[in-house]
C-alpha cells in the first residue's frame, strides 16, 4: 500500500536510505522487492513529501516510529492543488477504508501543517471547519486522540527562499500511522553529555548510523574508534550489545575522572554497559588468529586528518626505521602510554575493511564516514571496494565549499577466504614499508586546507562569486 511520507527538511541524502534499512528490518525479503518510491506531483527531487509503498500497514508504523528523519507516515485520503480537488479526491477514497476511523465511539483530531509558508491560528482552524463533509461521528479529544489527521500544505514557492522549488502548491489529507519520537534527540543531544571530546559524533547522525547498521536485541555492535562513545550509546539505545576500542588508553580508561568518562555516559541514560572497551590499534587488531564472524554490525566514524589525525602504533622513529623494534622495560610499564605515529586514511580505510571481512557474520554492515573533496562537482567520486562487500547506500553530509563526508553502509556477500587474506596482508606490509610515500599521498588534511586560486582571487571575484551562487541550497540543509 501507498503511504505519504513527510521529511525533516534536514540531511536529505540520508532519508530514503534510512527508510530503506528499516524495512529490510520489519520486512521479509519477499516483501523488501515491493518497497518502491514516487514524488507527488510537480514536486522537487529533495521535496519532504513523498509516497513510499510499503507491505503493510504494521510495517509503516515500525519504520515510522523508528526513524529520525520521518516527521510523519500517513496514510492518504486525498490530495489536490485546491481545496475544491482536495474534497473530491476525499469524497472518492473508498469508504471501506474511512469508516472505520469515524466511528462514534471514537476519538480524533484535526492537525495542520505546512512547508514552504505560515499559516495564522486563525487560517488554520478556517480550514478544519471546512471538513464539514468528512461524517466524523466521534469526539473531539486535542489531547490524547484515537486517530490524528493531518492537513498539510506547501506553497507555490520559487528559487527566492532556499527551499526545493515547486510548480504549484499541493494540499494532503491524511490520517497518521507514525511519525519519528520527537524526544528522542533533545534526551541525547550533546550538549547534556557527561563526557565529551572534540570528534564526539552528533545524535542525530549517531542514530542514522545505528539504523543504517540494523541494531536490535541480540547483535553485537563494535566501533574500532569509539572515542567517548556516541555512536555505541545509540546502538545501545535500540538494544544492541556493544563493544568498542581505540588507541587512546586515556581515553577508554580513565576519561576525565571516575564519574566522567566513556562508562559514566552509558551510566547517564541508563543503558546496558559495553561489553568491553579496549586499548587496541586498528592497524594491529588484537584478535587471535583464526578468529572470524563474531560481530552483527561494525559502526565508526574513522580518522581522517581533519578535526583528529589517525594514529597507529610504533612512534615516528620507528615508522621511519630510524630505530628498530624494541620492548618497554619492566620497571617503566606501570602507566607507559606506547608512542603511535601518523596513520593515513588510505591505510585506515584498508585496515577496516579487513577487519569487518574477517570479523563481521554473513549479511553484517559496515557503516563509516568517508572523506570527500569536493573540488569538482561533477567528478565521479569513487569509494573503497572490497571483495567480501556489497555497497548499498550512500548518504553525503556537506560540512564546507571544499569538503563533505559520505556514510558509507555496505553489506557482508562473501566470505573471507584465504586469498582475501593474503591480498590484505601484502598490501599491509606495502604501507609499512612505503610509510613516508603514503603518508604525502593519503594526507586530507592538506588538500581540505590548502589555498584555492578562488580564494587568492580580489575581493571583487569572490563577490562575483558569492552572487552566482544558486538561491537553493540543497544538500547543504
Amino acid at each position: 500500500m501507498w503511504y505519504l511520507c513527510f521529511f525533516f527538511h534536514r540531511l536529505l541524502d540520508y532519508r530514503k536510505a534510512e527508510v530503506e534499512s528499516l524495512a529490510q528490518l520489519f520486512c521479509s525479503e519477499l516483501e523488501l522487492h515491493d518497497l518502491q518510491w514516487r514524488l507527488p506531483l510537480h514536486h522537487h527531487q529533495d521535496s519532504p513529501f513523498h509516497f513510499v509503498n510499503l507491505p503493510s500497514e504494521e510495517v509503516a508504523i515500525k519504520i515510522a516510529n523508528r526513524s529520525v528523519l520521518v516527521k510523519g507516515m500517513y496514510e492518504l485520503w486525498g490530495e489536490g492543488g485546491s481545496y475544491e480537488e482536495l474534497e473530491e479526491s476525499i469524497r472518492n477514497y473508498p469508504d471501506e477504508r474511512k469508516l472505520p476511523y469515524l466511528e462514534s465511539d471514537s476519538t480524533f483530531k484535526i492537525n495542520v501543517d505546512t512547508f514552504g509558508k505560515v499559516l495564522s491560528l486563525q487560517d488554520q482552524t478556517q480550514r478544519i471547519k471546512g471538513f464539514h463533509y468528512i461524517p466524523f461521528k466521534g469526539r473531539v479529544n486535542l489531547r490524547n486522540p484515537e486517530h490524528k489527521f493531518w492537513l498539510m500544505e506547501t506553497d507555490n514557492y520559487g528559487a527566492n527562499n532556499g527551499l526545493p522549488p515547486i510548480v504549484e502548491r499541493r494540499i494532503f489529507f491524511g490520517r497518521e500511522i507514525g511519525g519519528a519520537d520527537r524526544k528522542l534527540l533533545p534526551t541525547y543531544e550533546l550538549k547534556s553529555r557527561t563526557y565529551l571530546g572534540p570528534t564526539a559524533m552528533d545524535a542525530e547522525i549517531a542514530f542514522l548510523m545505528a539504523n543504517q547498521a540494523l541494531a536490535t536485541p541480540g547483535k553485537l555492535v563494535y566501533d574500532p574508534f569509539v572515542g567517548t562513545g556516541s555512536i555505541l550509546i545509540a546502538a545501545a539505545h535500540y538494544g544492541a550489545m556493544t563493544m568498542g576500542a581505540d588507541i587512546d588508553i586515556r581515553v577508554v580508561r580513565d576519561g576525565k575522572g571516575p564519574d566522567c568518562n566513556v562508562w559514566s555516559n552509558f551510566k547517564q541514560y541508563g543503558l546496558p554497559m559495553p561489553i568491553a572497551l579496549l586499548r587496541a590499534d586498528n592497524n594491529l587488531p588484537p584478535w587471535r588468529y583464526g578468529l572470524k564472524e563474531v560481530f552483527d554490525a561494525i559502526i565508526c566514524d574513522p580518522p581522517y586528518g581533519v578535526r583528529a589525525g589517525g594514529r597507529k602504533s610504533g612512534g615516528r622513529k620507528l615508522l621511519k626505521g630510524v630505530v628498530g623494534p624494541y620492548t618497554v622495560p619492566a620497571d617503566k610499564r606501570t602507566g607507559h602510554i606506547p608512542s603511535t605515529g601518523a596513520y593515513t586514511l588510505v591505510e585506515c580505510v584498508h585496515d577496516l575493511l579487513d577487519l569487518a571481512a574477517r570479523m563481521l557474520v554473513m549479511g553484517g554492515r559496515l557503516v563509516f564516514f568517508y572523506p570527500v573533496l569536493r573540488e569538482d562537482e561533477n567528478a565521479e567520486t569513487h569509494f573503497p571496494e572490497h571483495p567480501c562487500f556489497k555497497l548499498i547506500a550512500s548518504s553525503e553530509q556537506i560540512l564546507s565549499s571544499r569538503y563533505s563526508r559520505v556514510l558509507l553502509t555496505m553489506v557482508k556477500t562473501s566470505q573471507y577466504t584465504e586469498e582475501v587474506a593474503e591480498a590484505a596482508r601484502s598490501k599491509h606490509i606495502d604501507f609499512k614499508e612505503n610509510h613516508l610515500k603514503w603518508l604525502e599521498d593519503g594526507n586530507l588534511h592538506s588538500a581540505v586546507f590548502s589555498p584555492t586560486d578562488a580564494q587568492l582571487n580580489g575581493a571583487g571575484d569572490a563577490k562575483a562569486t558569492k552572487e552566482q551562487k544558486p538561491k537553493y541550497r540543497g544538500k547543504y540543509v
